[in-house]
């Protein structure tokens, strides 16, 4: 996590499976995991322009995952992420089957979701990942 621009913290342990969890704690959205599509599948319909990565591919390839929404809004009562930036969060596949992606940011002292097209990306725009250990 640390080499795309990542904090990566302990933020929980669970006492079932007795695994720590870490996850970016970067205050914006890590720099190296910027300007992506969601998934695979989004930059594929892309006619032109087409982004050289996709947020599921760089976090599997990392070894991570991206937040859920529950794992976001958890991060953000920790501190303020994503002032100035937003991070893709999992989609559910009802979502995603319509084309559609999620991500999150916090403005107004609030954490917002929303949608995009997966296809979107944006220079603000990354990823946060999660991983057990």
């Amino acid at each position: 996590m640390e080499r795309t621009g990542g904090e990566p913290d302990v933020i929980g342990f669970d006492e079932k499976t007795g695994e720590y969890l870490f996850v970016d704690c970067s205050a914006e959205s890590p720099a190296k995991r910027r300007n992506v599509c969601y998934d695979r599948e989004a930059p594929e319909s892309r006619k032109e322009n087409q982004p050289e990565n996709n947020a599921l591919d760089m976090a599997a390839a990392m070894g991570i995952e991206l937040l859920t929404e529950e794992q976001y809004r958890a991060l953000q009562t920790l501190g303020n992420f994503d002032t100035k930036t937003s991070s893709w969060v999992i989609t559910p596949p009802e979502i995603r089957k319509l084309g559609g992606a999620l991500f999150c940011d916090r403005r107004y002292n609030h954490v917002f979701v929303y949608h995009n097209g997966a296809s979107s990306y944006y220079s603000a725009r990354g990823f946060r990942g999660s991983l057990r250990f």
